[in-house]
């Protein structure tokens, strides 16, 4: 279910990133529970071949905000970030090239014809096969069909790193992000931003919301409180917080933010996807993709990625 590089592979000598980028029938944003879907498909003039839009790293970017950066390149449209699809591993001239895709719904924008993409066709997921040029890309298509409906997405965040408890006089709950918990802070923002959460909601100690507080800002978000969510009510009642958990999951069909802290976050994790030890470093986010109150893919990130 985790969206994980694979082991066992080469170092590869090229990385690129690119997604399976999608919209309703008509052309307006779908909601993930439902509505007919179609894809985007470019045609390169340099190859003559029909593929999914994808692209090579910069220098010191990451695969997630090269996929954005790419996708919106060769399609005109900016994509919304959503569920890991894998990797697809070939080789080319330049040696082992590894290509990171995502699912990613379409948001604003319109194609232009340009030097690396002369024609874009929005089809069918299920008869797109026939046009692909190449069957590496109908694999990742495939991995994005069986997904069903494109999923809901949960963005399940660690703040932070806080001053030293230990140096602080004050209630806990009150100790705040140190000078590293806030460089961290910004850089969630930029990475969080690519999946263009609505709602925001965080537990109640002070370093959680200051965690997505530069997000919240930039997008005009309000950062709902959550007590349940935090560590001290949580276990409290660990079922209750879940329910909860699910509850904000569950809401309108738009993504959604939570920070909360390392005491909740792995038995969250644990109880929703199996995973034996789920991972929770600090600044590090869970991206857990929801198709009816279930979670069908989830994806973890470093504080770095």
């Amino acid at each position: 279910m985790s969206g994980s590089e694979p082991a066992g592979q080469p170092t590869p000598d090229v990385v690129a990133a690119g997604a399976v980028l999608w919209r309703s029938r008509t052309g307006t944003e779908a909601a993930p529970g439902g509505g007919e879907l179609e894809i985007a498909l470019v045609h390169r003039p340099r190859y003559d071949d029909w593929s999914l839009p994808k692209g090579k790293l910069a220098r010191g970017e990451r695969p997630l905000a090269a996929a954005v950066r790419e996708v919106g390149e060769e399609t005109g449209f900016a994509a919304v970030m959503g569920v890991r699809l894998g990797e697809s591993h070939y080789r080319v001239p330049q040696g082992e090239k590894v290509v990171h895709y995502w699912s990613a719904r379409a948001g604003a924008g319109s194609f232009e014809p340009n030097s690396e993409v002369d024609e874009l066709r929005w089809v069918d997921p299920g008869s797109a096969d026939v046009l692909l040029s190449y069957e590496r890309d109908r694999e990742v298509l495939d991995r994005f069909r069986k997904l069903g409906p494109p999923p809901r997405t949960v963005l399940l965040v660690r703040h932070a790193k806080a001053g030293s408890r230990y140096e602080w006089s004050g209630e806990d709950d009150l100790r705040p992000l140190s000078d590293k918990g806030h460089e961290q802070a910004e850089a969630l923002d930029n990475m969080l931003g690519l999946f263009a959460p609505e709602r925001a909601y965080a537990a109640p100690p002070l370093r959680c919301p200051q965690t997505i507080q530069p997000l919240a800002d930039r997008l005009g978000l309000d950062i709902q409180p959550e007590p349940l969510l935090g560590e001290e009510a949580y276990w409290k009642d660990p079922d209750a917080g879940l329910a909860r958990f699910l509850e904000l999951a569950g809401g309108p069909d738009v993504p959604v933010v939570v920070c909360s802290q390392g005491g909740v976050i792995p038995d969250l994790v644990r109880r929703l996807t199996g995973e034996a030890e789920p991972a929770s470093r600090k600044a590090s986010t869970w991206v857990l993709g929801f198709t009816a109150g279930h979670v069908v893919n989830a994806d973890y990130y470093g504080a770095h990625e």
